[in-house]
């Protein structure tokens, strides 16, 4: 209980503060108002100057309105009689209920008052778009905004993500859909558990589709760490079977007594095909089968070694069930490198194996005085064989063009670090997170109990009940419970689905390739640079069309050792896609960034229709070292060859060309870093992108070698007045959720509650 001691706290603080800063701003404006007592209301200045009321959305398509073809326009914006009209909901701040002088001046305009919103004094007008600045200088008007298309029958998530489109879905309701879905694609969720007999993770037949529940907390009796002298447990032996029978946890009544785990196991992969009274919440991919590895307790706490377990439980099993992704929407705060620490040591331990492995890039962006925190990232997010995801706020519409990067999302550039022969600490610095996805606000399952008497409600319900209950505004009956969860951990399995819809699409991608085509498929979100959002938010349109063209033999032939640098990676007849896509009827370009040894920046189309030797998923390229891991497997009498995981070996790489001729590099276009001048790493991903879908950027004609790409300078922090972390601290071998926890220093309510 201590956790929720130190939330209620936190949540106190805040409170009072707001209320003294209400106290003095209230007295402030009882002198104002005294000083004005004789104007009249209409006098008042306006709070805000007219540019700054239009949503940025609409001001981008007022601008750009008479180039843009019409099928391209977004649905509320259309020609009338030949004239350009837009219809918008007004906010207004008038002291009249009727608006009869604002609604006077849309008429003015030319414009019809369509509706009146008595309940929260707004109009939806339709208005010429060229006198909507106009409009927006009206003393009453608050705010312009686009009457943006809401989400239909399928999922918010499904849709804001590009999981709706010809070329993954469509069409999709909530009780059918045709096109790629994750079928016979596993998921492992290691979290704290998982509701076995929540409706979102039936089949289509009302069977299951979460295949294993263990509990990693019931025994820890193997010496499983993943590390090169470490072995597992032999296959069809005694001392397994023994093993596998204490941590089994498919029948318990109590699954996920925290209730993150089944939150986010439903994100990736939940569906909504047989609920009643609840809405349809389907997840990314709706039909992928789930794995339940509990390695945290049903307050939300855990240890590394139960982390560890989890993940070596996963590796032993991956090939024998198909479990071709991990999301991990956990941390551990750690200082180490990504060298060194045990959980980075034991997800490049999953990679070598072939698994694509997705971790929460943390919750620690922001200060308790509100001050942006650079340097973030939590372990193992900070090892650069993983996808690192940030969360972004998708402002409660299918609307792309509103989205932002949360204030609460860690950011990098990973600060764990060692200290050299000099004494010296020497950081990392690697770039982190790698992308974003929707991550603010998110409504999926919430556990409760197995008992349909008694269906007590899972730990974070039960606690903020009426901020994340409540607000879903669904009923909640057993089985089809729901509530809404905040933070990276919440975009991670976002990213997880979508990855399982990548290797439905193409089961012969490894992780690294994965891992590369989120990032360039990826929208960059304005205003946000490479530490903040990584290549942009996820576009799961993107990335399983570039899925689709690729060789279908690729993890087979990399460790076979049957295809070589610069061969072609694309498949028979296939030629790579547009590299744009369209969600929701507006048309963005992809990122075209690819992180790549931790501190380059690659592009190009050659990094996808050539083979580069980075895609080994064997190898993790970081600030001029390459290591290369190698899973061992049992074998023997009875034994299915090259399954189950002995143990792996890990040596220095042999010298060679990762990436080839022809690859693009931007390292020099991104320049020094300076959080001043807005260059290399702090560079806006969307200034970056569009010079390299502009044709900028240095084509390498020798490929490209260890060297240490964009570095932070050590010396940046004091001169530039960051706030820099130097690697997170907290109890020693204590893994937490990423959702509700708590670290000194830092604003984690909105990575619980989530951000307006």
């Amino acid at each position: 209980m201590a956790r929720v001691t130190e939330f209620t706290v936190l949540i106190e603080r805040r409170r009072q503060t707001f209320a003294w800063l209400g106290m003095l701003l209230a007295t402030a404006l009882a002198l104002l108002v005294g000083g004005l007592a004789q104007a009249r209301v209409d006098d008042r200045p306006t709070l805000r100057p007219p540019q700054f009321k239009i949503a940025r959305d609409l001001d981008a398509a007022l601008d750009t309105s008479g180039n843009t073809p019409s099928k391209a326009r977004p649905r509320w914006m259309r020609d009338v009689r030949g004239q350009k009209q837009v219809q918008v909901i007004v906010v207004a701040e008038s002291t009249d209920p009727a608006l009869t002088d604002l609604r006077a001046t849309v008429a003015k305009l030319g414009g019809v008052v369509q509706v009146r919103h008595t309940g929260i004094h707004a109009l939806t007008v339709q208005i010429p778009a060229q006198r909507v600045k106009a409009l927006a200088q009206h003393k009453d008007v608050a705010s312009v905004s686009p009457n943006r298309e809401t989400a239909r029958t399928a999922s918010t998530l499904e849709s804001i993500t590009g999981s709706l489109t010809t070329r993954v879905r469509s069409p999709s309701t909530k009780t059918s859909y045709t096109g790629v879905d994750g079928t016979g694609v596993g998921i492992a969720i290691l979290d704290s558990g998982v509701m076995r007999e929540h409706w979102a993770f039936a089949d289509p037949y009302a069977g299951y589709r979460l295949i294993r529940n263990v509990n990693m907390r019931n025994a820890n009796l193997a010496n499983w760490t993943g590390s090169a002298s470490a072995s597992s447990l032999t296959p069809n032996s005694a001392a397994l079977a023994s093993y596998e029978n204490a941590i089994a946890n498919d029948y318990a009544v109590r699954q996920d007594g925290y209730g993150h785990g089944t939150h986010v196991a439903a994100v990736a992969a939940g569906r909504a095909q047989f609920y009643g009274t609840a809405g349809d919440t389907t997840g990314i991919a709706p039909n992928a089968n789930l794995f339940d590895v509990k390695v945290l307790s049903d307050v939300g706490l855990g240890t590394v070694s139960d982390a560890l377990e989890g993940i070596q439980w996963v590796i032993y099993h991956a090939k024998e069930y198909n479990i071709r992704v991990i999301n991990m929407s956990l941390a551990a705060a750690s200082t180490e490198s990504w060298r060194t620490d045990p959980l980075c040591i034991a997800v490049r331990s999953a990679t070598a194996a072939g698994i694509t492995v997705v971790v929460a890039g943390g919750n620690f962006g922001v200060s308790l005085t509100g001050k942006e925190v650079l340097g973030t990232i939590a372990a193992p997010a900070n090892d650069p064989s993983v996808i690192t995801v940030g969360a972004a706020n998708f402002k409660a519409t299918v609307a792309r063009s509103d989205d932002v990067v949360t204030a609460f999302s860690s950011r990098g550039p990973t600060r764990g670090g060692y200290v050299d022969a000099s004494g010296v600490r020497r950081a990392d610095n690697l770039l982190k997170p790698d992308l974003v996805a929707p991550g603010n606000r998110i409504i999926a399952a919430a556990a409760t109990d197995a008992n349909v008497a008694v269906p007590t409600w899972n730990f974070l319900a039960s606690t903020f009940y009426s901020s994340l209950v409540t607000p879903t505004g669904m009923g909640q009956v057993y089985g089809e419970t729901q509530m809404m969860l905040s933070g990276t951990s919440i975009a991670a399995p976002a990213v997880a689905g979508a990855a399982a819809l990548m290797l439905q699409a193409n089961p012969g991608l490894t992780p690294p390739l994965v891992k590369a085509i989120l990032q360039y498929t990826a929208q960059p979100l304005p205003n946000a640079h490479l530490l903040q959002q990584g290549a942009g938010l996820l576009n799961v349109d993107g990335a399983v069309a570039l899925a689709k063209v690729l060789r279908t033999d690729l993890a087979t032939a990399i460790p076979a050792g049957t295809i070589s640098a610069g061969a072609s990676m694309l498949a028979s007849g296939k030629t790579m896609p547009a590299t744009t896509s369209t969600i929701n009827g507006t048309a963005f370009n992809w990122s075209r960034i690819v992180f790549a040894g931790g501190t380059h920046i690659a592009s190009g189309n050659a990094l996808f229709t050539t083979y580069q030797p980075l895609y080994d998923p064997r190898l993790t390229w970081a600030s001029g070292i390459v290591r290369k891991r190698e899973a061992v497997y049992w074998s023997g009498t009875g034994i299915p060859a090259n399954t189950f995981v002995k143990s792996f070996t890990d040596v220095a790489a042999p010298n060679q060309r990762l990436a080839t001729a022809a690859v693009v590099s931007a390292d020099a276009l991104a320049g020094v870093s300076s959080s001043i001048g807005k260059t290399g790493a702090f560079m806006p991903t969307a200034t970056l992108s569009g010079w390299l879908v502009s044709g900028s950027g240095y084509v390498l004609t020798q490929g490209l070698v260890l060297s240490e790409g964009l570095v932070m300078s050590e010396g940046l922090v004091m001169s530039e007045g960051l706030v820099m972390s130097e690697g997170l601290v907290m109890s020693e071998g204590l893994v937490m959720s990423e959702s509700g926890g708590m670290l000194q220093g830092f604003n984690l309510t909105g990575a619980l509650i989530g951000e307006n």
